[in-house]
């Protein structure tokens, strides 16, 4: 991995590399998401039908694009039963983790005559969008569905591509039923968000899209954004590790590299305070890659956008972590607490040397959806607060507004919206 000092030039230039990363950037794919887009929105199942058998080579129909109950049956008799075992332990700890998220509606009632509140509501209907094919992803499934169910949205429904055969991965399958799903249909790719978003005659619209894809689903989802919700426009993943000398260099190393096989975009970064350990890192994440099966991402990956960055005080370690705010963020450090503090910028931070990053893609409770391309800065995981809604309440006596019609209908007039003032001028006509 380079080794590069830290300074004003080198944090400049990496925000400007990673930058390149952002999904917003991939113009050239828009017209092809929106000709998709516009082509399921007016042919509807016959469109969705046409892009299946054309991207995933599956026939699929209105007799089959919705998994049956026998298939889910089939799913769960087909998963590895200690596979299921774990599936319903980490289940179990996100869903204890989320009910934590969980909100209540609160009223406040005064003596003169005004009640203030805030309504919570689930939405009614959630779309979630889980990559599918060959591989499987029973990990995104649970993180995007039990926050849902958590939440109490009525009507939860998984998209995912089919196989060649036209059936789901079996265990992506079995994940969607434990956690919660009710409704699971065989389509990908950016004709299953607009069907999402719009509406087929076999696949319901629903009021929010959730959940990862590639550049098509991520551009599709940002181009129905306004006709329906949706969580976020995700860029590829990312890890940063904050060090000291402390720090073991073949944990780091190791952790750096389970991001960087993602894909040839991911991005990891280590941020320390020791040359010696930058050092071995480097040399032991060379020795690792070649042990390892994706070695060709992984090198591609470091090659494109892996930095180790050498700062001269943790405190330098720290602005830079912040600046660059990382989706998943280690601090391994002599006091990782302390550290932690001072961090304002991060979708999730894992602290100490056995918090590694696959710990909270697969288990540990808190969303592993988080906030990529630098937008940890203003967006936070993916929870409960996704799946709801909120409605002010506002209730007012008579006597409560006496005592402040002429305040309201002065600021009305102050700003020329006259009916507004006569709004309230009307119900106090007889006191003039």
């Amino acid at each position: 991995m380079r080794i590069v000092r830290l300074n004003q030039q080198s944090r400049t230039d990496l925000l400007s590399s990673l930058l390149k990363r952002d999904p917003n950037h991939y113009t050239e794919y828009e017209a092809t998401v929106q000709e998709i887009i516009d082509d399921v929105r007016v042919n509807r199942d016959a469109a969705v039908f046409s892009y299946t058998s054309r991207f995933d080579h599956a026939q699929i129909s209105a007799e089959n694009v919705r998994v049956t109950e026998s298939e889910i049956e089939e799913a769960l008799s087909a998963t590895d039963p200690a596979l299921l075992e774990v599936i319903r332990q980490s289940l179990a700890n996100i869903r204890s983790y989320h009910e934590k998220q969980k909100r209540n509606s609160w009223f406040d009632s005064r003596p003169d005559g005004t009640i203030l509140g805030q309504k919570i509501t689930p939405l009614v209907s959630v779309g979630v969008y889980v990559p599918g094919g060959k591989a499987a992803y029973p990990s995104t499934v649970l993180m995007n569905i039990i926050p849902a169910e958590v939440a109490g949205v009525p009507r939860i429904v998984m998209v995912t591509p089919p196989g060649k055969d036209g059936r789901v991965n079996p265990v992506t399958l079995a994940a969607a039923h434990l956690a919660g799903a009710t409704e699971v249909y065989k389509v990908g790719g950016a004709q299953a968000i607009a069907a999402l978003a719009f509406g087929t005659e076999s696949i319901p619209r629903v009021d929010k899209i959730v959940g990862p894809g590639n550049i098509f689903v991520a551009m599709a989802k940002k181009a129905v954004y306004g006709h329906v919700s949706i969580d976020s426009v995700a860029g590829p993943s990312e890890i940063l590790v904050l060090a000291d000398e402390t720090a073991n260099p073949r944990y780091v190393a190791a952790d750096l590299l389970s991001q960087a096989e993602h894909d040839e975009l991911a991005s990891a970064i280590l941020v320390t305070t020791s040359m010696e350990l930058a050092e071995a890192v480097s040399a032991q994440a060379d020795r690792f890659i070649e042990q390892l099966s994706r070695k060709d991402i992984l090198k591609k990956s470091l090659e494109n956008y892996g930095y180790i960055l050498v700062a001269d005080t943790m405190e330098d370690a720290i602005a830079a972590a912040n600046e660059i705010a990382s989706e998943h963020l280690e601090i391994v450090t002599r006091n990782p607490f302390e550290v932690m503090t001072k961090i304002q910028n991060a979708g999730a931070i894992f602290m100490g040397e056995y918090s590694s990053e696959p710990l909270g893609d697969y288990y540990a409770g808190p969303n592993h959806v988080l906030p990529t391309n630098g937008t940890a800065r203003f967006f936070s995981p993916l929870g409960v607060d996704d799946y709801i809604k909120k409605s002010s309440i506002i209730y007012y006596s008579r006597e409560a507004l006496l005592a402040a019609h002429k305040d309201i209908e002065a600021f009305a007039e102050a700003e020329g919206l006259t009916a507004h003032a006569n709004s309230i001028r009307v119900r106090f006509e007889e006191e003039s």
